[in-house]
C-alpha cells in the first residue's frame, strides 16, 4: 500500500474510532428502561440510594427537594471544607456506578458507566486535599471500578492510596483481596487481609473474607 493509502486507511480508521465512541456513549446514556437519558435528571429512585448530604451539593440542591436548606448547605460544608463545593461530582459517579451495577442488561452499557464514574470520581479526587475526610472512600470506589473494568494492576494504585491516607478503612482491603483471589494469588489475598485486619481486627468484612479463604478455592469467578 502506497503512503497515501496508509494515511487514509489510519484517517478511517480514526474516524471510526470517533463513531464508535459516540455510539458507544449514546447507547451508555440511553439504554436503561424505564429511567432518564442522564442522571442529571435527579430521578427520585436515584437519588434515594444516594448519601443524604448529596442532597446539599451544588446542582443536586436546585433538583431534589428540600436541597437548598442554607443551615443544612453550611452545615456541610462546614463539615466537609471546601471540597463540598466538587462533591456533585461523586455523587453523579454513584448514581453511574449504581446504574452499572443495578440497572444496566449489558456489557456495552455497563462498562460506560463505569467509565463515567470514575471520570466524576477523578474530577474530585483531582481536587482534593490528601487531608479530605472522603477521599479514601472515593479511590476505594475508583478502584473497585477499575476491577469491574478489568483494570486490575491500575485499581491496585488507587486502593492502596486508599490505604495509606486511612489504614483503619476496611473497604481497600477487601476489594483487594477480591482481586487477588479472582486472579488465583490466594497468598497474596491473605496477606491483604491480615493486614487490614491487623490495623481493623473488628471489621466483619475481612474476617468473613478470611474464613472463606482458608475453607476451600473460589471456584465461581465473581462471587463473594
Amino acid at each position: 500500500m502506497s503512503r497515501r493509502g496508509r494515511l487514509h486507511a489510519r484517517a478511517l480508521a480514526v474516524v471510526s474510532g470517533a463513531v464508535l465512541v459516540t455510539i458507544m456513549a449514546r447507547a451508555g446514556t440511553g439504554d436503561i428502561v424505564g429511567y432518564p437519558a442522564h442522571v442529571e435528571a435527579y430521578d427520585p429512585r436515584e437519588v434515594a440510594l444516594l448519601p443524604r448530604y448529596c442532597t446539599y451539593t451544588q446542582l443536586f440542591r436546585d433538583h431534589v427537594p428540600g436541597g437548598n436548606d442554607k443551615a443544612t448547605i453550611d452545615s456541610w460544608y462546614a463539615r466537609l471544607g471546601p471540597t463540598f463545593h466538587q462533591l456533585h461530582h461523586f455523587c453523579w459517579g454513584i448514581m453511574q456506578t449504581n446504574r452499572a451495577m443495578l440497572l444496566a442488561t449489558d456489557r456495552q452499557t455497563r462498562e460506560f458507566y463505569l467509565a463515567a464514574a470514575n471520570g466524576n470520581f477523578d474530577y474530585v479526587i483531582e481536587r482534593s486535599p490528601p487531608e479530605f475526610i472522603l477521599l479514601p472512600e472515593i479511590l476505594a470506589k475508583k478502584g473497585e471500578n477499575l476491577i469491574r473494568l478489568g483494570k486490575g494492576q491500575l485499581a491496585l494504585v488507587e486502593l492502596q492510596r486508599a490505604a495509606e491516607l486511612k489504614p483503619d478503612y476496611w473497604p481497600p482491603y477487601a476489594y483487594m483481596s477480591d482481586y487477588y483471589r479472582e486472579i488465583g494469588d490466594r497468598a497474596k489475598a491473605r496477606e491483604v487481609l491480615e493486614a487490614g485486619l491487623q490495623r481493623i481486627p473488628e471489621s466483619q468484612g475481612l474476617r468473613t473474607r478470611l474464613a472463606e479463604l482458608d475453607s476451600k478455592p473460589k471456584t465461581k469467578k465473581g462471587s463473594r
